[in-house]
């Protein structure tokens, strides 16, 4: 079964941590990356810049219309996540509960399973 393991991210948040803090946070994703990849559960994971950075693409009556930034201004985004292939919703959470995120206040893990992946229905 294939999950999203996804990383809310606060900048208020992030931003009160000390160095070192942010440095445990770091460690902790590499050390976790690392523990998941040996066991073989890891698909991939990713993190997403700012969403300041992001374009919002919208096509009315045939004309496209692109606009930069976030598409809702929120104190969260979505910061990265982990896809991984587990045998059960369980272990999914299991997992998680092990992201370092998950000890910081105003920080949030989400777990999703997956529907849809290449052409196929899963749940």
């Amino acid at each position: 079964m294939k999950f999203v393991i996804s990383m809310l991210m606060n900048p208020a948040v992030l931003d009160a941590l000390t160095d070192e803090e942010k440095g445990a946070l770091g460690a902790g994703h590499g050390k976790f990356i690392e523990e998941i990849k040996a066991s073989g559960e890891l698909i991939t994971t990713l993190a997403l810049v700012d969403p300041s950075q992001a374009a919002v693409v919208t096509v009315r009556d045939g004309k496209q219309a692109v606009t930069d930034g976030p598409f809702l201004e929120a104190k969260e985004f979505l910061g990265g996540f982990y896809l991984i292939d587990v045998e059960n919703r369980e272990r999914a959470i299991e997992l998680a509960s092990r992201i370092p995120d998950v000890a910081i206040e105003g920080l949030g893990v989400e777990v999703r399973q997956v529907m849809f992946s290449d052409g196929h229905l899963e749940a």
